[in-house]
């Protein structure tokens, strides 16, 4: 893909399932990659991999705690150089009808899938507006699109994001940072078993997960990566204010 080479890309939960794909896409197509994360083990066993044929750098990141985020963020400017993209990818969900949830619950879900989020973007867009260029990509959710039973917080989180994504985009159209999000469906993800665990038959609802989905598999966490990586690039500068589901066809919002 065009215009990705020596990019410094910061993805959050970059050491999750679809953060490692979408950390190493980018270092296939010359990025430099920071790779936060809260599991700094995990977050540097993939940079060392990463450093064999690419560049990336591991920093462990609460992105819930604002002073953390942006000693983060200086930090990888410092090492790498100043960001021109970042991949708003951490996140966290429980599967639980809403009345069967708790306060406690709802408040991990809001400060880790929203509260997070603004965080990184306060973090980074000051910088990219005194460059005048930047990309954002948020990683949402088709439950933010069409709803998902068990995840009402969870999708109304993600819905935050969409609206806040579209927002943020006409803000800094003339400052040429492009913010698009994508929305995954059911992707087979550590977060994905979490959330089948705790379901009463786990296996049950997997089965139906991909019997809902019409290309009839779960998604990988490649098919995000490719996506996240397409918006980042050159490829994508005229898309602003965008939302795609990579779903399999789950949901086939226009």
């Amino acid at each position: 893909m065009k215009g990705l080479k020596d990019k410094v890309v910061i993805v959050t939960g970059g050491a999750g399932g679809i953060g490692s794909a979408t950390c190493r896409r980018l270092a296939e197509e010359g990025a430099k990659v920071a790779i936060f994360d809260m599991n700094l083990e995990a977050a540097e066993k993939l940079a060392n991999k990463i450093n064999q044929y690419g560049q990336a750098l591991a920093i462990q990141c609460d992105i819930t705690q604002s002073d953390v985020v942006e000693q983060a963020v200086q930090k990888t400017e410092t090492e790498i150089g100043p960001i021109d993209g970042l991949v708003n990818n951490a996140g966290w969900d429980i599967f639980k009808p809403f009345v069967k949830t708790n306060p406690q619950e709802w408040e991990k879900l809001i400060q880790i899938n929203l509260v997070g989020m603004l965080n990184m973007h306060f973090a980074v867009l000051k910088g990219m507006v005194e460059r005048n260029s930047g990309s954002i990509v948020n990683i949402a959710s088709d439950a933010a699109r069409v709803g998902s039973s068990g995840e009402a917080v969870y999708a109304a989180c993600k819905g935050g994001l969409l609206s806040f994504s579209k927002t943020l985009a006409r803000e800094h159209s003339r400052h040429n940072i492009k913010i698009n999000v994508i929305c995954p469906g059911p992707t087979d993800t550590a977060l994905l078993a979490g959330v089948t665990e705790g379901a009463s038959n786990p296996e049950k609802l997997r089965e139906a997960f991909i019997r809902a989905i019409p290309l009839g598999r779960l998604g990988q966490p490649d098919d995000l990566a490719s996506a996240i990586a397409f918006f980042l690039s050159d490829d994508a500068s005229f898309i602003t204010g965008q939302v795609l589901s990579v779903s399999g066809g789950l949901t086939m919002n226009g």
